[in-house]
């Protein structure tokens, strides 16, 4: 039987994925710490904190795949086009902006989908944390199990 103790410690452990917002790599420092002090008292807390830990380390690999096929689109589309912002002397300075590149479109679409992306991951960790209160495992979607 699951006590109020074990799923306030489950619920802090995927609200603690918030403190990234405060403290560098928070959303894996937070988590961390709370889980292994008491993965060995809690099955269920032991669970939420590997499902918390997952989460966070399968969001990290998909941004860095996500911004490592991003930013190469905007930085050909820079060099390509050199001449963005062309300065003639410090009187005569202009920027054109002709026509857009495909390439900045690409890559457009790939900064909106890193958004979208979070946006998710910020629900599914407020959802996370409310089924970890009712006492209800939870196991995140797109979770790539590091920590079994």
């Amino acid at each position: 039987m699951l006590d109020n103790h074990q799923k306030n410690i489950a619920t802090f452990i995927h609200l603690s994925t918030f403190s990234r917002f405060f403290i560098p790599l928070g959303n894996f420092i937070g988590p961390l710490i709370l889980w292994t002090a008491n993965k060995d008292k809690s099955e269920f807390v032991d669970q939420h904190g590997k499902q918390a830990l997952n989460f966070q380390i399968s969001m990290l690999l998909y941004a860095v795949i996500l911004g490592t096929l991003a930013v190469p689109f905007f930085i050909f589309k820079l060099i390509g086009s050199f001449d963005f912002i062309d300065f003639n002397g410090l009187h005569d300075f202009h920027i054109s902006l002709d026509k857009p590149s495909p390439l900045l479109y690409i890559g457009g679409s790939l900064g909106v989908l890193a958004v979208i992306a979070f946006i998710i991951e910020l629900a599914l960790i407020v959802v996370a944390s409310l089924k970890a209160r009712d006492g209800q495992l939870y196991k995140y979607p797109f979770t790539i199990n590091f920590l079994k």
